[in-house]
Formats: C-alpha cells, structure tokens, sequence
C-alpha cells in the first residue's frame, strides 16, 4: 500500500511538535510515560519545585508531550473560545515503533499491568497501513495507540482494513 501524500504549499510538511494532555498528577504522568515509551521528562524538577506550571515529556527529538494539570483549564483562553476545550481529553493519539519497540512496549506494559486490547492489523496511518497496533490507556483516561509498520527492505505491506485511526 503506498502512502497517502498531498502536496505541501509551503514546501515543508509540518511536524508534530507537541500535544497538551489533561492530567491529575503530572509527576506520576511523567513517570508513567517515562516507564511505558522511554518518554524523558523534561521540566519535571522545575515542576515538582514550583518554577513552571506543568512538566513535558520528549518522545522524540521533535516531539513532546505537555502535561498539563486540570487546574490549567481556566488559564488556556489563547483565543476566543478556546476554553470550551480546555480540560477535555482527545480520542486517542499514536506513537510508531519499530517491531521491536513495539513488542518491548507490550512486554512493559504487561509487566506493568496495564489493560491492552486486542492487537490488530492493517490500521490506518501517517505511514499507511499499520503492520500491528493496540490500544492503551494512562492513568488519567487518555487512550494510546501503538503500531509498527514494516520497515524491512522488501517487506510485504499489510493490506487490512482500517481497524480505527
């Protein structure tokens, strides 16, 4: 299956720089996201110590994920109406792996006992279609997908059907 692509107007695609997730206890989030995806903290200490408003953890060179407590909400009017969707959590939201990772994550999380569905296959995503994916949830509800696609040289695609993007 080849990858869905649409011309970028600017010349560069965008990339994903962060996502604001609701939490309860940023610092057990932290530790969480650190325990299940290797996630590092970022501002924790200055957090815990009371210098910043939320800690952030780095998946990846260029993405983080902000932590933010529900007590944030009344502060997040950057525009007209934006507070309507201060607090809320989103559906879900994916991380890629490699096979490996992927199947260290799975291992984690057991290990954890943390609560996963089923493993599917075929899903659709930024990449196409999904080699293997499940679903997983934090401590504060918000619900991950994890999936891999092959990336072996030569590797047959999977060609299921979207099992939920």
């Amino acid at each position: 299956m080849s990858r869905t692509t649409e011309p970028s107007s600017a010349g560069q695609r965008p990339r994903l720089d962060h996502l604001v997730l609701w939490v309860a206890d940023p610092a057990a989030s932290a530790v969480f996201y650190q325990e299940t995806l290797a996630a590092q903290p970022v501002r924790l200490a200055e957090f815990t110590a009371g210098e910043v408003p939320f800690p952030s953890v780095r998946l990846n060179d260029d993405t983080i994920l902000d932590l933010m407590p529900h007590t944030m909400a009344p502060r997040t009017e950057v525009f007209p109406g934006a507070h309507n969707g201060s607090g809320h959590p989103l559906n879900h939201f994916c991380v890629a792996l490699s096979g490996t990772g992927f199947d260290a994550l799975a291992a984690r999380l057991e290990r954890l006992g943390a609560p996963v569905s089923e493993t599917g296959r075929g899903s659709f995503g930024a990449r196409g279609a999904a080699t293997r994916s499940f679903y997983f949830g934090d401590p504060d509800g918000n619900v991950i997908e994890a999936r891999h696609y092959d990336e072996e040289p030569g590797a047959a695609r999977s060609s299921g059907e979207d099992a939920g993007a």
